[in-house]
């Protein structure tokens, strides 16, 4: 409580001869909402930046228009694809969080329903270190499913080397 006396202190100077008001509860949830998602983005875009540069990716993307503008969900692999990093809106997205998936393969996101045929393009792709686009039947954590777009490509170090595999993903109607 004592950081809203503080900010009513600091406004009352502001407006200096008029009577200072209490900022609602509610806008500070508002914000505060905002404020933590934006924190938790820009920790991710950090953690991408660190990776990429650990592993001398020749890869040149921006992920900031892809997580922030787009709200895209990122997903990295390493040569072996067990995840490395996934980012933080993958939780909203099927119910997982890092941890929870950390040093899996992809494949714990797909079920019964889950297309064969699209899976085996999927694989036929990576095997080929080729990028690709496609729509997939994943599971949430809580076994229900959704339509899951998917832009992946293999990266690789400035040797010409691949040191991981990268997706970009959002469900989609």
């Amino acid at each position: 409580m004592k950081e809203f006396k503080n900010y009513d202190k600091a406004a009352s100077a502001f407006f200096s001869g008029n009577k200072p008001q209490a900022l609602p509860i509610l806008s500070w949830d508002l914000s505060g909402l905002y404020f933590d998602k934006t924190c938790r983005d820009f920790n991710d875009l950090r953690f991408l930046k660190s990776l990429s540069q650990t592993n001398r990716w020749s890869y040149l993307e921006s992920f900031h228009e892809e997580l922030i503008g787009k709200e895209l969900v990122i997903i990295v692999t390493d040569p072996e694809l067990k995840i490395v990093f996934a980012t933080n809106n993958v939780f909203k997205m099927n119910g997982y969080t890092l941890n929870e998936i950390k040093g899996k393969n992809p494949k714990i996101f797909q079920g019964k329903k889950t297309s064969s045929k699209s899976t085996a393009s999927i694989a036929k792709a990576i095997k080929n270190k080729v990028p690709f686009e496609t729509i997939i039947l994943n599971y949430r954590k809580d076994g229900s499913t959704y339509q899951c777009w998917i832009k992946g490509e293999p990266i690789f170090n400035k040797k010409g080397k691949i040191v991981n595999f990268i997706a970009y993903e959002r469900e989609v109607a």
